[in-house]
């Protein structure tokens, strides 16, 4: 769908008006990414980049009156909160513009610093096809980052929500349908693979069970599986260091996602199970991130 320019018959409503009133309705809600989110909606009800949209906006464009109506639709769910990706169906992460949905994490920005260290470890490794996995890969954001910047690598994932799982495989199809896609809980990932791994990278649950997400979009909307790990966080962690111990051949890499208070914790946790040179990185907000280790 396209839009309609001022000097054609009057049909719609003026385009620059109609997502500016869309912003000043999403900020009064709370949305800090107001202009970006409605300009994204507008976008997606007309079916062009948000630079084609710009410049509609310039030469006083309409809008279509069914565009229109699904755009006020779209705004209306954003701004009570229902994640942006949800509406638009896609999450963009590197390279890749993924599909997403109800019932599976939606990546976050911050997490492609965890994907570029688990990309430069498995780049460093020897051999023509170094192996890789992703345990609890969600919508597959690590394990298809990994396919298709790394593509001599032999990339694995795992996943054990049925939701997420769907989306995943959808995404693998799109992206790197020569990765392989497994329904299965990470505990008892890849037995088949034992010792002969380089990277196992992962973006677990991690928030404690008493912690409350500040976002409503995260709080109602991202699947509580995907969210919480235990009293402290580090449940599921725990289970994927003696895993990661498993899969990996000695010196192959580790890398975890975590909040930021958690690297001290799982430094710690690492190195009593036995790994080598834990470290923890911060994104570009500074923030500590991920912590990688190294299997003896």
């Amino acid at each position: 769908m396209s839009t309609s320019r001022t000097s054609d018959a009057p049909t719609g409503s003026d385009l620059a008006p109609l997502v500016r009133r869309a912003a000043e309705r999403l900020a009064a809600s709370g949305v800090t990414s107001a202009d970006v989110d409605a300009e994204l909606l507008a976008a997606h009800v007309l079916g062009i980049g948000r630079g084609e949209l710009a410049a509609a906006m310039m030469r006083g464009d309409r809008m279509p009156e069914a565009a229109a109506t699904r755009f006020a639709e779209l705004v209306a769910r954003r701004a009570a909160r229902e994640p942006l990706q949800h509406l638009t169906g896609t999450a963009p992460f590197r390279h890749l513009e993924l599909r997403v949905g109800p019932g599976v994490f939606v990546p976050r920005p911050e997490t492609e610093m965890v994907a570029q260290l688990a990309i430069d470890a498995l780049r460093a490794a020897p051999g023509p096809e170094p192996v890789a996995v992703d345990l609890g890969t969600g919508s597959g954001a690590l394990a298809l980052s990994l396919a298709t910047e790394v593509p001599h690598a032999q990339v694995h994932a795992a996943e054990n929500s049925v939701d997420a799982f769907l989306w995943a495989k959808e995404n693998f199809a799109a992206h790197a349908p020569h990765a392989r896609l497994a329904f299965i809980d990470l505990a008892d990932a890849f037995p088949e693979l034992d010792g002969t791994v380089s990277v196992v990278v992962s973006n677990p649950p991690y928030v404690p069970d008493d912690a409350i997400p500040r976002d409503p979009e995260v709080r109602f909307w991202d699947p509580p599986a995907a969210l919480y790990g235990g009293p402290d966080g580090l449940d599921v962690v725990r289970v994927l260091s003696h895993v990661a111990l498993r899969l990996l051949h000695p010196g192959g890499t580790l890398v975890i996602e975590h909040g930021e208070w958690q690297g001290p914790d799982i430094r710690d946790l690492l190195t009593a199970d036995g790994w080598r040179g834990a470290a923890t990185h911060r994104d570009l907000t500074t923030r500590d991130r991920a912590t990688t280790a190294l299997r003896p």
